[in-house]
């Protein structure tokens, strides 16, 4: 008998200690697969906030006499910001800093601001538009996101523009510059739905033609590619015959097209004039598109290429071809 119970026992303990290591090895399992998640989402971190010290930065081209009244502008700024700093002359040191093509100096500087003043929506507003220079999408669309929660129930304001149009007249808000960044960022990630909506906000606080005319462009443009048709033509209903603008004329040139009353040609004949203008990279990537939507994908890609071809790196409508290029494979 006391052999039988010993053989007893020492199965049952052989079972359990089958059962123990089978029990460690899933814990082992669950503790690797936990830390590869906090492994890959500290990776994740840790890229993204690399993103601008890493990203390409190319300088504009301009001629000695802007270059000169830029740095001009800027030292007045940093004088202004070191004899009485606040949010106002940190945020114009950040903008001159970048309209001189030190992207990568401004991000650092509307952070520093952040720092400083966490509820100034402002901050998170110009930072994101570096960040779309750099092609940081994804944290363009964070700083927006943040900059829209802090606006909710304020009134909006308009925003001073460093690079003033011929009448001096500024065209846009706080917090339409927000939601139109927004929209641009989910477009370029190729978020359509979430651009959808940031244009739909952006729609409520564009209050003057030339606002109006840039929301609609790229309002359009996000509904045509989510095959809305039917809403993208009723979305440009509003600029038939004569439309008066200060500063957003290629925008119209785009939207009478998209309506059908310009002639491809014109377009055609525009662009070839001179390829390195911040207007034919505008009105090349409106143009692309308009191939795109009438099934011309080789047309569209050609059309594409020339305007990376060019030298507006830091415009939209570069940032816009260069992203469809990548998209389809014809860039790397």
């Amino acid at each position: 008998m006391t052999v039988i119970y010993h053989t007893i026992v020492r199965r049952k303990n052989s079972r359990l200690n089958d059962l123990r290591g089978f029990f460690d090895r899933i814990a082992n399992m669950i503790n690797g697969i936990i830390a590869a998640v906090i492994i890959a989402a500290l990776t994740g971190l840790a890229s993204g906030q690399k993103c601008a010290e890493i990203a390409r930065e190319v300088r504009p081209v301009m001629s000695d006499e802007a270059r000169s009244g830029h740095e001009q502008r800027l030292a007045a700024a940093e004088a202004a910001n070191a004899a009485e700093a606040n949010a106002d002359s940190q945020i114009w040191v950040g903008r001159r800093t970048a309209y001189l093509g030190d992207y990568k100096g401004a991000v650092r500087i509307f952070s520093e601001g952040i720092s400083k003043y966490p509820n100034d929506a402002r901050f998170y507003r110009h930072r994101g538009h570096r960040y779309l220079t750099l092609r940081c999408f994804d944290e363009a669309a964070a700083d927006f996101l943040r900059a829209a929660d802090l606006i909710k129930g304020r009134p909006d304001e308009i925003e001073p523009d460093g690079l003033p149009n011929a009448k001096n007249i500024p065209t846009s808000t706080l917090q339409s510059n927000i939601w139109y960044h927004l929209g641009l960022a989910y477009y370029l990630k190729g978020d359509l739905e979430s651009a959808l909506r940031a244009y739909q906000e952006c729609q409520k606080v564009s209050k003057n033609n030339d606002m109006r005319a840039a929301t609609a462009y790229w309002h359009y443009m996000t509904l045509r590619r989510l095959g809305k048709n039917r809403q993208a033509k009723k979305i440009l209903e509003p600029f038939s015959g004569n439309y008066e603008l200060i500063e957003n004329a290629d925008y119209l040139k785009l939207i009478k097209l998209f309506r059908g009353e310009t002639a491809p040609a014109e377009l055609s004949d525009l662009l070839n004039k001179d390829a390195k203008t911040l207007s034919n990279a505008s009105l090349g990537y409106g143009f692309g598109n308009w191939h795109l939507f009438n099934k011309k994908p080789l047309e569209a890609r050609q059309i594409f290429r020339s305007i990376l071809g060019g030298d507006q790196w830091s415009s939209f409508g570069y940032i816009a071809a260069e992203t469809e290029l990548k998209r389809s494979g014809d860039l790397k």
